[in-house]
């Protein structure tokens, strides 16, 4: 699998979750780094940075012919929407090199108001076939980066059908969930993961037949193997995982990474062989390929594995007095992390040495073996035989905090790196092109030359006189020029040209940079859906069914639509045992799953023109790639299910300028966001699911030990079912999600479309009718959870 070549190396993107991180990136070896902002991250609980660092970051970044994308990659609500057009304008103006996002209000906002924004397709819009990659190329995107659940063959499939550039993650944390259709964390407290905050449910303790195990936790990728393979399949940007992670985890990685991009084919297995050994530094979970090599990995989990980071260096013997004791089994040192885990299932504390002693004398590292005596928080009480665990090593990257924001202050901001391209067509005329942030400008200046006898003009010459910018905010990147006559041009000519072409420069860097700041952020402004009084209608209830066998329940009174799953095989059921359908093709709604990997993407497609055949038109997406099922088909009604996410008016607006004839608000919400909303005046009508039996997780990774039969049991007595469907396991709550004594709310809220799903129970069951009895009296139900819509999803 290595004999393929790396000739044209594919990008080396770390994270930066703190400064720290960020130097750490640049100094050993990253092409380019993606950071957040203390707001709108998918990591909202990393250090971050604010917009002046980030200027800086930028600044001292392109001065070392390095990138810097932002991430902007968390669902936003309603009321946030003025903030973030706030921040849009500020790093169009710093001229970042490209914004990933998630939620379809940020694109909609940025392909209509900041043009100088380049955007990334977040690993949270779960692309997952080429369609969705075509899609993300219609919607302007420059590059998407694919969801972690597929092989190389299946990567390889999807660059033969794309010009898009490709992003893949080649190191750190899974997701059990496919990313951005977790909502575990949300469900437990409130803590989005598609708002950054996620909880991670997923690494708890769990029991399950009489054992107890880390069931939903996965093993961290390493594809340090696999380089080569991912770039010849299409990769051109290999992403490390973790802005979550300390200065030294990134050191180690990415030195790790650059080693083996670097080595030439012959010295590559010497060259794994000592990135390797980096690597065990970085302190993660088991390694594993993941998907990479098969789309059905058996390595992906082992419930014998407590699901945190580090590795184990001991178990606590004595703490007391903010001194804890304890033996190592390997050396630690002064500016060691540690975290300290508890025998339960509550989270561990971390913390880094700073004071080390051995016999109370203090020292700066300690013998595996020895007795360590480590100061720890005074507020703590560790127990006896609690674990302990290194997190990161203060031996690789040792950078302060405070040093790190020395060498930022250094950098000048908002200074413009440029690239230059210099001619001279003719003897007595020079042409000069800049380059950069979003900016092209050329222009073309008389000149009086002389023939050289020595010492002609020359590159060397050109970029002595240019790279010298004085007092203004340039720095000069790359310098090229053509082949040049043999001439020499007196230096004060080339002196004027150069202060006259960077002084136009300037100007019109700077006219960029107003009209991000103030044009651009007020036409955004302009452009907020305004609220509007809601229409008065009568309510429609939708009810969502497991099969096609209960029809019947369209005579029941009041319900006016059924949803209906669509798989492979729905049209033989329709035509064979199902015909009643083909009598109400208008109140039948055919609900896509959120996954159609590209193997089943013919399947798919075939059900779905036979289904407009037999004459139904409407059909409910979840996905971005499934707008190409419809390519041409202005006859149907489509509609977008929660998991393509409308939290705000301003995705609401994305959805029906794609064509869309409706959209579900997404089913996390809470009660003052969907308020919000819905008070909006979109022209889209949006619909509330308010009974349903929530998936918490849908993965690829099997569950082979865990059966349907038992739940999954957590320390805190919370219960789950795990169930395997066309290829996915689906985790989900035993308590079911209900706004049932609600729905007058939600109608004074201007809400009149509704969702009950008894894909579950059953339209004909007890529970069934009872849900049905309950809504129409708008009554509460027992037992059921009401979600965020009483507490604030965070």
């Amino acid at each position: 699998m290595m004999t393929r070549n790396l000739a044209n190396k594919p990008e080396l993107l770390a994270p930066a979750g703190s400064l720290e991180a960020f130097f750490a990136a640049m100094e050993f070896g990253a092409d380019a780094v993606y950071v957040g902002l203390k707001e709108f991250s998918a990591r909202a609980k990393a250090k971050n940075v604010n917009r002046d660092e980030l200027e800086r970051m930028v600044g001292y970044a392109h001065a070392h012919q390095r990138r810097v994308f932002l991430t902007l990659n968390t669902l936003v609500k309603e009321k946030e929407l003025s903030h973030l057009i706030d921040v849009m304008a500020a790093v169009e103006a710093m001229s970042i090199d490209a914004v990933i996002l998630q939620d379809l209000g940020v694109w909609r906002l940025a392909r209509r108001h900041f043009p100088g924004l380049e955007l990334h397709a977040s690993t949270q819009m779960t692309i997952h076939n080429a369609a969705g990659v075509r899609m993300a190329e219609r919607l302007g995107f420059s590059r998407a980066v694919l969801a972690r659940e597929l092989s190389l063959a299946e990567i390889a499939a999807i660059k033969r059908e794309t010009s898009l550039d490709l992003e893949h993650f080649i190191h750190g944390a899974h997701c059990f969930s496919l990313s951005g259709q977790c909502s575990f964390s949300s469900w437990l407290g409130g803590m989005s993961g598609n708002r950054g905050r996620c909880a991670q449910p997923c690494r708890r303790r769990y029991h399950h037949k009489d054992k107890d195990g880390y069931y939903l936790s996965p093993n961290d990728l390493s594809a340090i193997d696999l380089l080569p393979d991912l770039a010849a399949a299409g990769v051109m940007s290999f992403k490390i995982e973790g802005r979550m992670k300390s200065a030294e985890y990134v050191a180690n990685v990415v030195q790790a990474y650059r080693t083996v991009l670097d080595a030439a084919e012959t010295s590559r297995p010497a060259a794994i062989a000592a990135a390797k050994e980096l690597l065990k530094e970085s302190f993660g979970r088991l390694p594993t390929r993941g998907f990479l090599t098969g789309a059905a990995p058996t390595d992906m989990v082992n419930r014998g594995v407590h699901g945190a980071t580090g590795r184990l260096v001991g178990s606590v013997a004595a703490c007391q007095d903010g001194l804890l004791t304890f033996v190592p089994r390997d050396p630690v040192h002064l500016g060691d992390r540690l975290r300290i885990q508890p025998a339960t299932d509550k989270p561990g504390t971390a913390f880094t040495i700073r004071d080390l002693r051995l016999a109370g004398r203090p020292v700066s590292r300690v013998c595996s073996g020895e007795r360590a005596e480590v100061g720890c928080p005074a507020e703590k009480n560790f127990r006896h035989g609690d674990r302990i665990y290194k997190v990161s090593s203060g031996q690789a990257f040792n950078l302060s905090q405070s040093a790190c924001h020395r060498r930022l202050e250094s950098v000048t901001p908002g200074e413009a790196v440029i690239d230059l391209s210099l001619a001279m067509p003719t003897s007595d005329r020079i042409e000069v092109a800049a380059t950069g942030h979003g900016l092209t400008l050329g222009r073309s200046y008389e000149v009086k030359s002389f023939p050289a006898t020595d010492r002609p003009l020359s590159h060397g010459v050109l970029a002595k006189v240019f790279g010298k910018t004085g007092p203004l905010p340039l720095t000069l990147g790359q310098l090229t020029c053509g082949e040049l006559p043999a001439v020499v041009l007196p230096l004060s000519r080339l002196n004027a040209i150069r202060r006259e072409f960077y002084q136009e420069l300037v100007e019109r860097l700077e006219e960029r940079r107003h009209a991000a700041r103030t044009d651009h952020r007020r036409q955004a402004m302009a452009d907020l859906a305004p609220v509007g009084k809601p229409r008065v209608e009568a309510p429609r209830l939708a009810v969502a069914l497991g099969n096609v066998h209960d029809l019947a329940l369209l005579k029941r009174e009041g319900i006016d639509l059924l949803i209906l799953p669509l798989s492979p095989g729905t049209c033989a059921r329709v035509e064979s045992g199902s015909r009643a359908a083909l009598k109400v093709p208008e109140r039948l709604l055919w609900d896509l799953p959120l996954a159609i990997f590209d193997a089943d993407w013919p399947a798919y497609k075939a059900e779905v023109d036979r289904l407009i055949e037999l004459g139904f038109r409407r059909f409910r997406l979840q996905n971005l790639g499934q707008f190409e099922l419809f390519t041409g088909r202005q006859e149907l009604a489509l509609e977008c299910g929660y998991r393509l996410f409308t939290t705000n008016s301003q995705a609401a607006c994305a959805w029906r300028e794609l064509g869309l004839a409706a959209a579900m608000l997404y089913v996390e919400d809470d009660r003052d966001n969907l308020a919000a909303v819905l008070s909006r005046n979109t022209g889209l009508p949006l619909t509330v699911t308010v009974y349903a039996n929530l998936p918490m997780m849908i993965s690829r990774i099997p569950l082979r030990s865990v059966k349907p039969d038992r739940p999954l049991v957590s320390d805190r007595g919370q219960t789950y079912r795990v169930d395997a469907r066309s290829g996915l396991t689906v985790v989900r709550p035993e308590q079911d999600f209900s706004l049932l004594g609600h729905l007058g709310e939600l109608r004074n809220m201007g809400c009149s479309r509704f969702v009950v799903d008894l894909a579950h129970l059953g339209a004909a069951s007890t529970e069934g009718r009872k849900v049905l009895v309950a809504y129409a009296q708008d009554a509460a139900l027992p037992g059921t959870s009401t979600f965020n819509y009483l507490q604030e999803m965070v």
